[in-house]
């Protein structure tokens, strides 16, 4: 890192530290801190969902990926199209029963407890996976560019790995706790620009020392079961069938029903402009794959060329020759970029990881002060709610960091992948419980108390099993390891299923709602109450929008589906 190179970050800093006051003082209330006071536009939003995913761990985690198992995790950044599903189908039921996050929806579709029950299990989501793994994907990359940064505090040495984590925790959290979701909404659209600019630079750069994407091609057809977007069903982590099933799972959960994401679409100030930004995120949604995976496939190429060294997977000290996806994005930074083209990309990490956190920062704080806080101490006034926010953001900042140290001890597949099998458990039973509840009015509040609950224990106890059960790490009894080596994939579709089912059974052994109690909150009833204001809303451009994001997946999955032959 040379002086440009913080010239360059210093100056990301001031611009988004100046947008955040701007923004932050013009705060009164809890809805200006959640919602951005209902007021936001279409890019904004869309900026916003688009840089709200991506996150640090993307871009790290995506390009070790990349390195180590080519497109195989493709199919979760082709999630484009589950943002039509967002726009065209949640979206109108969501803004039109006025809530402020998706379990005040649910309370109002079924009952309180079920609020109570994904508020609870939102947060521990959120602080114990997005971001832990947000923040320790950004600290390994000031570990891997600033290694001989150290400090010392109260006694204790912390190298470059910590004082990133810290510092950029810290940071992030005190622009949200100042600027609330007007500084997240208003910054966004720069953080995008610099993630897109900078990933494409990097790209082109890499292509041009590996000799353009016929040799990228060639190589990887070289290793095409490394590199293939689909595997044979005999394929241990990734089989064609267990993707099919489990990755529309997790997308419908992620896009359609997580506070993190839907929140931004609850800011816009009407309904067509919601659904618009939705479908502008998904517009943006789709090039993940080619400026954050395609590096990962670069990097691996370049290493194979001995133009740049790849560090690999350390065991008891030695090296494994197994390539460190996680040390991929960081190497190429280092070893490929020149002098301000460096700090440009650190920025756009920077951009990533704080956009990111303070999403989430601002999400999880929504969920106490409003699903939990509210509920226990009702009446209480727009500023008192909205210091009550801050604090929860506080807190929120804090566990994060407190959970820091689990994280470095993470190995296996790579961030990315664990990622996503923790999030194939927690996912099952609410996209369930939205789907059923959306479309069939039947079923009630029991069924998704007992869908959500069960759920939840059982994808913690497979999470937990698949930690210290399986070949390799505890054996016996026979039937746990089996449980602990379940493909991940399979596990999702499993725990969706049963999820249905305990939802449908518990509701038919129990009483029907009343009719007033899902008017509006059903796909049937919300068309009869207000459907030439949905009809309306789904003007000419939000068609044009969804169908340019339908042929661009589809022409995605198409050349990558055929590329290695």
């Amino acid at each position: 890192m040379q002086t440009l190179d913080w010239i360059v970050i210093t100056g990301y800093f001031v611009l988004i530290g100046w947008v955040a006051w701007y923004y932050g003082r013009q705060q009164k209330d809890a809805v200006d801190y959640f919602l951005a006071g209902r007021n936001a536009g279409w890019v904004v939003i869309g900026a916003s969902i688009f840089t709200s995913n991506i996150g640090s761990e993307h871009i790290v985690g995506l390009a070790g990926q990349g390195a180590a198992t080519g497109m195989a995790m493709a199919h979760w950044e082709l999630h484009a199209w589950v943002l039509i599903m967002l726009a065209g189908l949640f979206v109108p039921f969501y803004y039109k029963s006025g809530v402020q996050t998706i379990p005040e929806f649910l309370e109002k579709r079924f009952n309180a407890r079920a609020r109570t029950i994904l508020s609870c299990v939102s947060l521990v989501a959120y602080v114990f996976t997005k971001v832990s793994v947000t923040v320790y994907a950004g600290a390994i990359v000031f570990q891997a560019l600033l290694p001989e940064v150290t400090m010392s505090l109260l006694g204790v040495t912390l190298d470059a790995f910590w004082i990133g984590a810290f510092t950029t925790v810290i940071i992030t959290g005190v622009y949200t706790v100042f600027g609330g979701m007007r500084a997240i909404m208003y910054t966004a659209t720069p953080q995008a620009v610099i993630i897109l600019f900078g990933s494409f630079v990097i790209t082109a750069i890499g292509l041009n020392k590996l000799g353009g994407w016929g040799e990228l091609v060639s190589m990887a057809k070289s290793n095409s079961d490394q590199f293939a977007l689909w595997r044979p069903l005999s394929d241990p982590q990734f089989p064609w069938l267990g993707v099919l099933i489990a990755s529309p799972i997790i997308g419908i959960w992620y896009w359609c029903t997580d506070q993190y994401i839907v929140q931004r679409a609850l800011s816009a100030k009407d309904l067509a402009t919601a659904r618009r930004g939705a479908l502008f995120g998904g517009l943006l949604k789709v090039w993940p794959v080619l400026i954050f995976l395609i590096p990962g496939m670069i990097g691996w190429a370049l290493h194979q060329k001995g133009i740049i060294h790849l560090p690999m997977k350390m065991v008891g000290g030695v090296e494994t020759g197994a390539i460190n996806g996680d040390l991929v994005f960081p190497t190429l930074v280092k070893e490929l970029l020149p002098v301000g083209i460096r700090g440009l990309i650190v920025a756009c990490l920077l951009a990533a990881l704080m956009s990111s956190l303070a999403s989430l920062f601002n999400s999880s704080a929504s969920l106490f002060t409003v699903d939990i806080y509210e509920k226990l101490r009702p009446g209480k006034s727009p500023k008192h709610l909205l210091m009550v926010g801050r604090v929860a953001t506080t807190v929120v900042v804090f566990l994060g960091i407190v959970w820091i140290p689990v994280m470095a001890k993470i190995s296996g597949g790579g961030l990315y992948q664990y990622l996503q099998s923790v999030q194939g458990y927690l996912a099952p039973p609410i996209t369930a419980v939205f789907l059923l509840g959306l479309f069939w009015k039947r079923l009630n509040a029991s069924g998704a108390e007992w869908a959500l609950g069960v759920g939840f224990v059982l994808g913690m106890i497979k999470l937990t099993l698949q930690g210290f059960f399986g070949a390799g790490k505890i054996e016996n009894p026979a039937w746990l390891a089996w449980i602990g080596d379940f493909n991940f994939l399979y596990a999702t579709g499993v725990l969706l299923v049963i999820s249905a089912v305990i939802m449908i059974v518990a509701s038919f052994l129990t009483a029907p709602q009343p009719e007033e109690k899902t008017r509006g909150l059903t796909y049937g009833s919300v068309h009869q109450l207000a459907g030439e204001e949905i009809k309306k809303s789904w003007d000419a451009g939000n068609k044009f929008m969804a169908g340019a994001i339908l042929v661009l997946v589809l022409g995605l999955y198409l050349y990558f589906s055929f590329w290695l032959r």
